[in-house]
């Protein structure tokens, strides 16, 4: 499981004219699922985006994480983080898990979310969705279960 998290001021996520996921300050997470990814994956990813520490302390250091400051979390899918793009000109998708096995993967893995964190929303999985987000810092980094 991969996932690119932005640490945010807001974030929020539209499907046509509806907006269905909005945050205030915290975290956004686009989420990839592969094909052997699995409950251990979905946990370890969960561990890491509410345990990660790139929230600031009291003297300005990346020392806090979501879980200590209680911010909120917008998960999204996002398929096309685990595009090979070593070679060519078009991104291959075989590293990519199959619809249905990413749709079940990500949704387990808002489901633990929203057992465990308050403020967990998302987007529409499989659906075109308009991401807006001021990102803070900007500070960004890649997580990957592997």
């Amino acid at each position: 499981m991969i996932s690119l998290i932005q640490r945010v001021t807001s974030a929020s996520v539209q499907v046509g004219d509806e907006t269905i996921g909005s945050i205030g300050a915290g975290l956004l997470a686009l989420v990839a699922v592969q094909p052997d990814d699995g409950e251990a994956q979905a946990r370890r990813m969960l561990e890491r985006l509410l345990g990660y520490r790139v929230f600031a302390d009291e003297v300005g250091r990346m020392n806090r994480s979501l879980s200590d400051t209680g911010g909120g979390l917008l998960l999204v899918s996002q398929f096309t983080l685990a595009a090979d793009t070593r070679s060519g000109m078009r991104p291959s998708f075989t590293r990519a898990a199959p619809p249905e096995q990413g749709r079940r993967w990500f949704e387990r893995l808002l489901e633990l979310a929203r057992a465990a964190h308050p403020g967990v929303e998302t987007g529409r999985f499989g659906a075109h969705m308009v991401i807006r987000l001021v990102n803070d810092g900007p500070v960004t980094f890649w997580l990957d279960t592997a």
